[in-house]
Order: C-alpha cells, then sequence, then structure tokens
C-alpha cells in the first residue's frame, strides 16, 4: 500500500467518527491554549514592568529603608530601619554627583468629592517629582516649590481617581475641592496614565500633595518610604551609589564593619530582579499547563488503542491483501499525528483569542510570542507521535490470520 493511500485511509477513518475525533483532540486544544496563553501574559507582564522601569530613565537610584541590626538579630516594628526627611536633605545638601534628590512618603486614606469617595494612595512628593520620575501632565498643572514649603493644600490626581469619582474627563476635576482625610484640598492637575504594571500595583490610582503638607496636616510622621535620587550620567552611578552610601551611613551613625540599614538599587537592579521573577512565574504556569498536554497525549493513546481493538478485523483484511506492518503502522500513526495538529492548530487560535479578550476585558497586557506558538505546536506534534507509536505497533504486530477470525 502507498503512503498516499495510507493517508488517505487514515484521514477517512478520522471523518467516520468525527465526534470521538473531537473529544479525542479536546484535550490537546486546552493543554495548547493554555501554553499561548500563560505564556502570552508572562511576556505581556515582563514587557509592562520593563516599559514601566525604563521609563523612569536609566539614572534613576531608588534608596529604600532596609533591617536595623540590633542584638540576636534583625529588629522589627518599631526597631526597624527608616528614612527620614532629615535624610533626603543631607544628600541633597552634600551629594556631589547627585542631580536631583526627590522623597516621598505615603499612606491609603479616603477621598470624597461631593457625594463620591474612593480609598487611595496620598503620596507626598516634592515639586521635581515629574522631572525625577518621568511624570507628564494631561491636564493642571503641578504645584511649585514654594507651595510646598507652604504647606498649600494642593493636590495632583491620577486618571483612576478621576474614574473613581465619577468624573467622564480630567478637566472636569481642576479648580474643583476634594477632602482628604477630612481636609480640603483644590485640584490643581491630573497626570497622564502610567499603566497598571499589576492588580496589586495602579500608579493611576494615587493622589500627589506637597510632602510639607502631608508631613504635617495630613500623614504627621517624617519618615518617608523612599528617596529617589539622579546621576549625572550612567557611568556616574557606581561614584553616586558610594556617595549615596557614605553619608547615609554618617547620618545614621553605623559604625565601620556594621551593614547598611538601608537599600540603593537602580534601575538596572529592579528590570534584573523583576524579570527574573515574572519568567520563573511563567515557566511554572507554562509547566502546568504543559502537563494538560500530557494528559491529552495520553488520552489519545488511549482512544487509538481501543480505535485499533475495534478495528482488529480491518486489519486482518489488509494484511491479508498485502498491507506490510509498516503500512498498517504508518496509517494508524498518521491518525494520531493528525489529531494532535488539528487540536494544536485550534488549540493556537484559542489560546490567541484568550490573550486578546484579557487585553482587552480586564485590561491586562499580553504578548503572543511566535516562539510560544512554535513550541506549542511543535510540542502537541511530538505528542502524537510519543503517544501514537504504542497503539501503531500494536496494530502492526498483529497475526492476520487471529485478526480475520475476531469478531
Amino acid at each position: 500500500m502507498l503512503f498516499g493511500e495510507t493517508i488517505v485511509v487514515a484521514l477517512g477513518a478520522l471523518r467516520a467518527n468525527k465526534l470521538r475525533s473531537l473529544l479525542t483532540m479536546l484535550g490537546i486544544v486546552i493543554g495548547v491554549a493554555a501554553v499561548i496563553a500563560v505564556v502570552a501574559l508572562g511576556r505581556g507582564a515582563q514587557k509592562a514592568v520593563n516599559d514601566r522601569i525604563s521609563a523612569l530613565g536609566t539614572t534613576l537610584l531608588t534608596v529604600s529603608p532596609g533591617q536595623a541590626q540590633g542584638m540576636g538579630g534583625v529588629r522589627t516594628g518599631g526597631g526597624s530601619a527608616r528614612l527620614t526627611m532629615e535624610d533626603a536633605k543631607a544628600l541633597e545638601d552634600r551629594g556631589e554627583k547627585i542631580v536631583a534628590v526627590q522623597p516621598e512618603m505615603s499612606g491609603q486614606l479616603q477621598v470624597q468629592f461631593l457625594n463620591k469617595n474612593t480609598n487611595t494612595q496620598i503620596v507626598g512628593v516634592t515639586s521635581n517629582y515629574p522631572q525625577v520620575r518621568k511624570y507628564e501632565l494631561a491636564s493642571g498643572r503641578f504645584f511649585t516649590t514654594a507651595e510646598d514649603n507652604s504647606r498649600q493644600r494642593v493636590a495632583i490626581v491620577g486618571p483612576t481617581v478621576v474614574d473613581n469619582l465619577g468624573l467622564q474627563t480630567p478637566e472636569a476635576l481642576i479648580g474643583e475641592t476634594v477632602r482628604i482625610r477630612g481636609i480640603q484640598f483644590t485640584v490643581i492637575g491630573v497626570y497622564k496614565s502610567k499603566g497598571q504594571a499589576s492588580p496589586f500595583n495602579n500608579p493611576d490610582d494615587q493622589v500627589l500633595i506637597p510632602i510639607t503638607t502631608a508631613r504635617f496636616r495630613v500623614l504627621g510622621q517624617n519618615r518617608v518610604r523612599s528617596i529617589s535620587v539622579l546621576s549625572p550620567s550612567e557611568e556616574d552611578i557606581p561614584e553616586t551609589m558610594a556617595q549615596i552610601q557614605k553619608i547615609l551611613r554618617r547620618e545614621h551613625r553605623i559604625r565601620a564593619g556594621k551593614e547598611d540599614d538601608f537599600n540603593t538599587r537602580s534601575q538596572a537592579d529592579f528590570l534584573s530582579t523583576l524579570g527574573e521573577t515574572t519568567q520563573v512565574f511563567s515557566l511554572l504556569l507554562a509547566g502546568i499547563a504543559t502537563v494538560s498536554l500530557i494528559v491529552g497525549g495520553i488520552g489519545i493513546m488511549n482512544i487509538m488503542l481501543v480505535s485499533v481493538t475495534e478495528r482488529t478485523r480491518e486489519i486482518g483484511i489488509r494484511k491479508a491483501l498485502g498491507a506490510t506492518r509498516m503500512n498498517i503502522m504508518f496509517q494508524f500513526l498518521v491518525e494520531a499525528v493528525v489529531l494532535c495538529l488539528v487540536g494544536g492548530a485550534i488549540g493556537i487560535m484559542v489560546g490567541t483569542g484568550g490573550a486578546t479578550a484579557f487585553t482587552k476585558l480586564m485590561g491586562w497586557t499580553t504578548e503572543v510570542g511566535s516562539s510560544a506558538v512554535l513550541l506549542a505546536f511543535g510540542f502537541s506534534a511530538a505528542v502524537g507521535v510519543v503517544f501514537g507509536v504504542y497503539p501503531a505497533r500494536r496494530a502492526a504486530t498483529m497475526d492476520p490470520i487471529v485478526a480475520l477470525r475476531y469478531e
């Protein structure tokens, strides 16, 4: 029997059992779709994080509180390390390789406008925040240094806050009065969307106020959550980090030989750490999705074994008419591979559609890569070959006389 004729017979057998073929493919469809969707989510999340961090600039350094060392180990609670406004002032005054210093403090508070209210992040920042953190205004203006020093009650809100307060356009909130912790603030600006990097961190859902106002009128504390520092250039970053370490160690009175109670990180560090974290989660989810492909392959092997048993007499007749073992084995192998390839193609369409739906309906960033598509399609073909060999070999090794007598 010629190979072309063998392929035609194999496809005819699949068409004769359409429902069984469809149910057999279902496991492969689910597995491939899951792999495509999960990898698209992972790649999209990594791209969103990279874009956000890169948008901040390559010379931005972030200083955050570390852990204070005490007798018997690391202190917690009230004894934890902290950064203060005095630390930021020391960096600004004594840092020779520092272009700008931008401290910020924050708290989760209620914002009220007319009969609407929302719970959001209130962030106290300095007037150079837009330049240091690369924020752009969609409407209005940012507050000045004079307004910060005089503790003015002015606010710049994010686009998500505008939506949560029931307004259609940013301009509608400019000049209006909102209440933060019961204190009246005049909205003077709305900044452009920065994009949501994750469901737990939305930079668009926050209100920016002068840090002096936040310190003395709203939050009532001197503690800052981080200090952003700009280095003159990428080449100067190591020297800038060394100066930050020297100044803060002196401010915190850390003795020689003791570890720092603060952390200084560059954008490259953030990119590397977040990239590794995203990759680990993507591989974990892709591994779970791959299990679906393996289960689908086992299902195909099971159905093919049933098919071999049902068609025992047919196999005997073909062998009696001159079909070789290779012809019989090739026929059943073609059936298994075709089931996996068609299932893989459908799975790719379903997975791509699912990734698109995540973007449109849930606002998540997804990116379907050609490498993921080729990998899923190739893996589905491999599953067909691996799990189709045993049933095909079993059919090929049948004794034609015993097969002809089978009822």
